[in-house]
């Protein structure tokens, strides 16, 4: 009768005494609140065996199968530039916005990266080879190679392109992005000509040339990258750009995108803002046709 009162919580063991230690002077008396008072010790430990069991499987399954609440190196696929990756393979470079479908850039970090200005700096350098053997090489708006392969290579990895500047290259489209399909296209530039949800003139005509040419690599700065080089600017001036009435060039925002995307970074032809004033001669290709259109004085024209 009652018998079911007298099985422990817990059967004895190595581990656990034996129900009449338990039991004040050895005997069966208040057999049921001694056996109540073991329960709470016993739910505990295997509280503890459970959570140790179940934290070190969940551990290996982390690293295994890279489970939700794991380290956000296991989990997170957008890896930043300060955290680039131990073995080659591409990257998510989420400033970058592709035309038409919007996703972001991908690509592998290029480990040398020759940044190439338009500047007349580079006639008679006779960098050209140095240039190429670059794995990615960086120019500026419609900078020509044809010509002066010599002194700036013949290469273009990337091009980045001010928005002002896409009618320029549309003129002899041809040569930028018939013959030059292999190059990746990324345009900066704010406002309603940019706006993709109202069609903005210079957004259409990115359009267009996706079209006219499928498997073009057409990219734009996101609003957020924009943002950010803004951000950097004021940063490094102390002005804010908007309020100081500041403009970035195409050469600041060529350098955001080789920060990112280079391991090592050599720039050409790029000068001081003291070149002018120290009386050095300067010139960029500008006017005529954009691959052979001749060298105009740099010093004294607007800057890019």
């Amino acid at each position: 009768m009652g018998s079911s009162r007298r099985i422990p919580a817990c059967p004895p063991g190595p581990w656990l005494p034996s129900l009449p230690s338990l039991i004040p002077g050895g005997s069966s008396h208040g057999l049921l609140s001694g056996s109540d008072s073991m329960k709470a010790p016993c739910r505990l430990l295997l509280i503890v065996l459970c959570s140790v069991g179940f934290s070190a499987v969940y551990i290996l399954l982390c690293y295994w199968a890279c489970l939700p609440f794991c380290p956000a190196s296991c989990l997170d696929p957008h890896l930043s530039i300060k955290s680039r990756p131990t073995v080659p393979g591409p990257l998510h470079f989420s400033g970058y916005s592709s035309v038409p479908d919007g996703k972001p850039l991908v690509r592998e970090l290029c480990r040398s990266c020759a940044v190439v200005s338009s500047s007349g700096q580079m006639l008679g350098s006779g960098l050209g080879a140095e240039i190429d053997s670059a794995e990615c090489v960086l120019r500026m708006n419609q900078a020509p190679t044809v010509g002066f392969e010599a002194d700036v290579g013949q290469r273009s990895t990337l091009r980045v392109i001010s928005h002002t500047s896409v009618p320029l290259l549309l003129r002899n489209y041809s040569h930028y992005f018939q013959q030059a399909r292999d190059t990746l296209y990324v345009v900066w530039g704010q406002g309603k000509h940019m706006d993709r949800a109202l069609g903005g003139r210079t957004y259409r005509a990115l359009l267009q040339l996706t079209r006219m040419y499928p498997g073009l690599q057409v990219y734009t700065f996101t609003e957020r990258m924009m943002a950010y080089c803004d951000q950097v600017f004021q940063d490094e001036t102390g002005k804010n750009r908007r309020q100081s009435g500041s403009f970035l060039s195409t050469g600041w925002f060529t350098m955001i995108l080789a920060l990112e995307l280079c391991e090592e970074i050599v720039v050409y032809g790029m000068v001081s803002d003291s070149y002018c004033r120290s009386g050095q001669p300067g010139a960029r290709w500008w006017g005529g046709t954009p691959c052979s259109g001749p060298m105009l004085r740099v010093c004294g024209l607007p800057r890019e």
